[in-house]
């Protein structure tokens, strides 16, 4: 068990045991600064605020609306819609996105236009978590990760289902 030295060997850095579970105690505020910057940065790429337009003026095929707290993007078969949900302040989580692909036109919370209903093709939901790297990724149910960038990705490819009119079954 000794090497020629007389030491035991304790292994490399890749034999250490890391806690695969949440840290102790609560998120600190840093850390859900940083998660609730990611999420806006996420939905400022995905749906910029801007000034209001007219609801009659179409600017492209994807119809972009924020909420507080996500976004809808709707295409004429389908929708994404982006919701982030914090945990609160005294939790041990820092809280979840989700990510769901309608089949159909989605009604936007507040509107008066209600429409006849969209159907969820597929739902992720992801919650925030530190890289390897030491930044922030997006880690899903199925084990997937994303860095918002790539997530931003993700979600513009669920969107293109919608507008290269492919119907999905």
């Amino acid at each position: 068990m000794e090497d020629q030295d007389g030491m035991i060997p304790m292994g490399g850095p890749e034999d250490l045991e890391v806690a695969g579970g949440p840290p102790e105690g609560p998120p600190t505020v840093k850390e859900r600064n940083v998660v609730q910057q990611e999420v806006g940065r996420l939905l400022d790429v995905l749906a910029p605020e801007r000034a209001a337009h007219r609801v009659d003026t179409k600017t492209s095929e994807v119809e972009r609306h924020r909420t507080p707290r996500g976004c809808v993007l709707q295409a004429g078969a389908g929708a994404v819609t982006v919701s982030w949900f914090p945990d609160s302040a005294q939790g041990a989580d820092l809280g979840e996105l989700q990510v769901v692909a309608w089949r159909g036109t989605v009604s936007r919370p507040g509107s008066s236009r209600r429409a006849s209903g969209a159907q969820v093709e597929e739902e992720m939901v992801l919650r925030p978590g530190d890289s390897a790297t030491g930044g922030m990724v997006w880690r899903a149910a199925d084990g997937r990760t994303f860095s918002t960038d790539s997530l931003a990705a993700h979600c513009a490819k669920l969107l293109e289902r919608w507008t290269m009119g492919s119907d999905v079954t």
